[in-house]
């Protein structure tokens, strides 16, 4: 029996299917849900005239897509609504240091994406979708904006794909060294890695006196 189809969730397709330590896979909408709304980049992947491209880009999640945006010109939005797209997203979230060096390891989330991206349409979709974009950096943050015009607004394409053929892989655990090597004498553990604010840096000419909230201020999977 595959490992996968020991799952409550499989693989929705052949290409998501986790291959390389299938224990640590997850097929479940929750979990790449949960690992594509922590992190604050992804990396897209696709072609151009036979040549392959991964440019990290910001997204963010609404329902059951991703969202990226981009200028209209832009030669890898247009690609990516003619062509099929890698999407990967990582999340380092832990050193691993055994007591030899082949069993170092790294505690991560991770989540790859496949599909064919689609543009909104709809100006007030596409506004939605950017207004959602902020709104989820800096929460009550668009309606103290000036508010973006119709220029900027044609000027700006808004890309979404599907989450139905992703799968997550994740690590979580500890140390697993061989057992006779579990005398020798060096320190093995796990040193957590966490994202944290900096102390904000207020532009010249700024005329608000208020730093603004932030996503990651509160308790958050980037915490």
């Amino acid at each position: 029996m595959k490992a996968d189809t020991m799952r409550p969730n499989p693989a929705p397709s052949d290409r998501t299917r986790v291959r390389r330590k299938p224990e640590r896979a997850h097929y479940d909408t929750e979990r790449i849900h949960a690992i594509v709304d922590a992190a604050v980049i992804c990396h897209v992947a696709f072609q151009i005239d036979g040549m392959v491209h991964a440019i990290p880009t910001i997204h963010w999640r609404e329902g059951d897509a991703l969202y990226i945006h981009g200028a209209k010109a832009s030669r890898m939005l247009q690609a990516l609504t003619t062509g099929q797209a890698c999407i990967t997203i990582a999340l380092a979230d832990g050193l691993v240091l055994a007591r030899s060096a082949m069993h170092h390891s790294m505690n991560y989330r991770s989540v790859v994406i496949y599909g064919q991206f689609e543009l909104v349409q709809d100006e007030e979709e596409k506004l939605r979708s950017l207004t959602a974009l902020i709104e989820g950096l800096y929460p009550g943050r668009w309606d103290t904006l000036r508010p973006i015009n119709a220029k900027e607004l044609n000027a700006t394409s808004v890309l979404r794909i599907p989450l139905t053929e992703a799968s997550a892989k994740v690590r979580d655990s500890g140390v697993k060294d061989d057992d006779e090597d579990l005398g020798w004498p060096v320190w093995a553990g796990v040193i957590p890695l966490h994202t944290t604010l900096g102390t904000p840096s207020r532009d010249a000419e700024s005329v608000g006196q208020t730093v603004p909230t932030t996503r990651f201020d509160a308790e958050s999977p980037l915490a």
